[in-house]
């Protein structure tokens, strides 16, 4: 019986045995690591979600000190009855008394009198640092909230929404009226603006707030002069404010006359992000002098916001 030739290193069986062995021992070590970076990359996707609704903290930490935010030139004129004051008594009514605070990185204040032969006057400087403790929501936003606060309870309405409503609703129909416009005649839009025009003058001779011209509109043209509450048409009137942090208002309350006079008390607030400021500037006049001046008092009180909004950005 003759027998196979054996050839050293050649061992079909051996060799196809061996590399099964090592192509499953691959194929499972591939196989584990191929699932962990799919589960890295799930908790990482998780992790950044959580990350993601963390609101991002307020760009205020600390608050300046108040009493020493205004300077004694502005005092003096704000205060004018500091002019008539003993040096020590003017010394006294500049430094301010500050506001009893138990966290001055939260909220600060001052304030400052001075009396005078007229009247007096009277400065308040209110500081809030206002603080989320939602992670969810940011601290400029909950100051916000806080701010519109404040403005609603000084009468003030914010009027984007309205506006914006306002405007879309009244292009809508002056698009759908240029359509027919093309094809239909004039006349039938213009016959009732007609007798419109010549209803109005007899209307203001009758109650006889004008001289009977009316304006194109039908509008006569000299009620604002007659009208008693003209003065709030000036521009005086409690108001949202432009140019003064990231939104403002400014309010303006005349107080009822007794014996002891008038009190006009002009509020200047506004929000930069997590910090709102206030600032109050109260005149009170004595006996039967004049009602505070509006316009004095309230450029005043603007003026002094404003520098103190520029402290802020230092």
């Amino acid at each position: 019986m003759q027998r196979k030739r054996y050839s050293p290193g050649r061992a079909p069986g051996t060799l196809l045995g061996l590399g099964a062995g090592i192509a499953v021992t691959l194929g499972a070590l591939t196989g584990c690591s191929a699932a962990d970076p799919t589960e890295d990359v799930t908790l990482d996707a998780k992790a950044g979600a959580a990350a993601a609704a963390v609101a991002p903290p307020g760009r205020y930490r600390t608050l300046f000190e108040p009493c020493g935010a205004v300077t004694h030139a502005i005092l003096r004129e704000l205060l004018p009855g500091t002019a008539t004051m003993t040096d020590a008594d003017r010394a006294k009514a500049l430094r301010g008394t500050p506001a009893v605070t138990y966290d001055t990185d939260r909220r600060v204040g001052c304030a400052w009198n001075a009396d005078a032969e007229n009247g007096a006057h009277r400065l308040v400087l209110d500081v809030e640092r206002v603080v989320s403790y939602d992670p969810t929501v940011s601290d400029a936003t909950r100051a916000q909230e806080v701010y519109a606060r404040k403005q609603l309870a000084a009468g003030i309405v914010v009027p984007e929404t309205p506006t914006a409503t306002t405007t879309s609703t009244a292009v809508a129909p002056s698009s759908t009226a240029a359509s027919p416009s093309s094809s239909t005649p004039p006349a039938t839009p213009t016959e009732p603006a007609t007798p419109t025009a010549p209803t109005t003058p007899p209307t203001d001779a009758a109650t006889g707030t004008g001289t009977g011209t009316a304006s194109p509109t039908g509008a006569p043209a000299t009620a604002p002069t007659n009208t008693p509450s003209a003065p709030a048409a000036t521009g005086l009137e409690p108001r949202t404010l432009g140019g003064l942090g990231d939104i403002a208002f400014v309010d303006d309350a005349l107080g009822k006359p007794g014996g002891n006079g008038q009190q006009r008390v002009v509020s200047v607030v506004f929000r930069t992000s997590n910090v709102i400021v206030t600032v109050e500037y109260r005149q009170r006049t004595t006996g039967a002098a004049a009602a505070p001046d509006s316009k004095e008092l309230q450029d005043r009180a603007q003026n002094l916001a404003r520098l103190l909004a520029e402290r802020l950005e230092e």
